[in-house]
Formats: C-alpha cells, sequence, structure tokens
C-alpha cells in the first residue's frame, strides 16, 4: 500500500517549549496507525500540525502527494482529512442531525445566491445531505439514527463521540483522525466503538485512520502498526507486540509490570 500521509522531521516549538521533537513516519492509504504516549507527550499538537491548526517550526507534511504543511484547516479538510477532538466540539443547540449536515459543508456547492435563485437545486442539494446523514448515523453503534431530531447537547457521553465520528465522516475524508474516541466510554461502549471502527475500514478499505489511544484494548484491536511519542519524540514504533515490549516504552507510558502482562 502506498503511503497517503508522510510526516517528515516535525519539529514544534512554543517559545523554549518543545511539544514536537523531529517526528517522521507515515500512514498507508487504507492503513490504521495508533498513537500512545503520556498526557502531554505532543499527541494532540501532532494531530494539530497535520491539519493545519498548527505551522510546525520545521519539517514538512505530505498529503496524497501534495505538501499541505501549515496550510489553513479548511484546505485541510477540502483536501481528504477529518479529525475529532478530546473535548466535544458539537453544536450541542442544534439537532444531531444537523451537526452531520454541517460536517458536509466542504463538499456542498449551495450558497447564499443559489438558495435565493435556484431554490429547487437548493433544496435537491438538501435532501441529499439528509440522506446521506442519515445513512452515516445508521452506520455507528448505539440508536444514533433514532435520536436525529434530538439536541446534541443532550446525548449521553458516549453518544457524543459517535456523533463526532460521523460528522468528521459527512466530510468524505480519505484520512480519519481520531483523538482519543473512547473517552467516558465503558467497556461496553469502547467494544461497540472497536466494532464502529473495523465495520468503517470493511465498508471504506481506502480509508485510512489514525487513532490517539490511552485504552490499550482499542490499540490492541489494531495492532499492525503503533507508536509512541513521550516529551514530543517518537521513542518506538512496529506493531503492537514489539512496541509493547519496548523497555522505553514501558518506562515512559506502560508500566514496568506491562513486560509480564
Amino acid at each position: 500500500m502506498s503511503a497517503l500521509l508522510q510526516v517528515e522531521n516535525v519539529t514544534m516549538r512554543f517559545g523554549g517549549l518543545v511539544a514536537l521533537n523531529n517526528v517522521s513516519f507515515s500512514v498507508a492509504r487504507g492503513g490504521v496507525l495508533a498513537i500512545i504516549g503520556p498526557n502531554g507527550a505532543g499527541k494532540s499538537t501532532l494531530f494539530n500540525v497535520i491539519t493545519g491548526v498548527y505551522r510546525p517550526t520545521s519539517g514538512r507534511v505530505t498529503f496524497d502527494g501534495a505538501e499541505i504543511t501549515g496550510r489553513p484547516s479548511y484546505q485541510v479538510v477540502q483536501r481528504g482529512i477529518a479529525r475529532t477532538f478530546q473535548s466535544s466540539r458539537l453544536f450541542s443547540d442544534l439537532s444531531v442531525l444537523d451537526n452531520v449536515i454541517i460536517g458536509m459543508h466542504t463538499r456542498t456547492k449551495t450558497g447564499v445566491l443559489g438558495a435565493l435563485f435556484a431554490p429547487a437545486a437548493s433544496r435537491r442539494e438538501m435532501a441529499a445531505c439528509v440522506d446521506r446523514a442519515e445513512a452515516l448515523l445508521k452506520l455507528g453503534s448505539g440508536d444514533l439514527f433514532e435520536q436525529r431530531y434530538r439536541l446534541a447537547g443532550t446525548l449521553a457521553q458516549a453518544d457524543r463521540r459517535r456523533l463526532e465520528i460521523a460528522r468528521a465522516l459527512a466530510s468524505q475524508p480519505k484520512l480519519l483522525l481520531l483523538d482519543e474516541p473512547s473517552v467516558g466510554m465503558d467497556e461496553t461502549e469502547t467494544d461497540a466503538l472497536i466494532a464502529d471502527i473495523v465495520r468503517l475500514r470493511a465498508t471504506d478499505p481506502n480509508l485510512s485512520v489514525i487513532l490517539i489511544e490511552h485504552d490499550m484494548r482499542v490499540v490492541e484491536a489494531f495492532p499492525g502498526h503503533v507508536m509512541c511519542i513521550d516529551y514530543g519524540s517518537r521513542i518506538a514504533e512496529g506493531d503492537f507486540a514489539a512496541v509493547r515490549a519496548d523497555p522505553h516504552v514501558q518506562e515512559a507510558y506502560l508500566g514496568k509490570a506491562a513486560a509480564h502482562a
């Protein structure tokens, strides 16, 4: 499989703080990368660099054959990268369905003038958006589809995480970045999340996924490509078994007891 995303020698400094230190890796088209590391290691900063929230101090990011280093976030989304965040970024006072439709804004054509002077075309496009949003809500676990007219702010935590993933998928990404998607989920909900990701990959084999996770059950479910970051540096990369056994990883994150688990 060819590389869809390449991160080369990326360093991110905030004054005297080095949040990322010469980080390099790649993600294959249709591949899954799990990123682990302690809190404050630089994992979310890495997502912010990839998605254009931050321009790195040095290094570059290439996506689908084009350099995207420091490009505005809306251009990154247009090119095919979508993400979720650690903390909820839903529109709490809008419905579940509306939140998903908003995720399609980079793929729709109707603007203000179109809505005014071509209302029939505008209505057709909106109807198509509703159909696609409902299909995305049916794709995930749980009963989000049945709750599609409910205000997003009233959802349970696990459903909010599912909705954020559905909204990200609404932009039709080639690469999906999930920042701690299992936060706030119990074991049953986490198992359902794993099943959702497996189902997504089966539905779209070309979809690449990068997930930041602290729950090792989620990481172990996608064991082929794991990277550990500590103090902004990549300290290990490989399959889950190799990364888990690495003494630097055990010391930095998993704990000495992990070697005997």
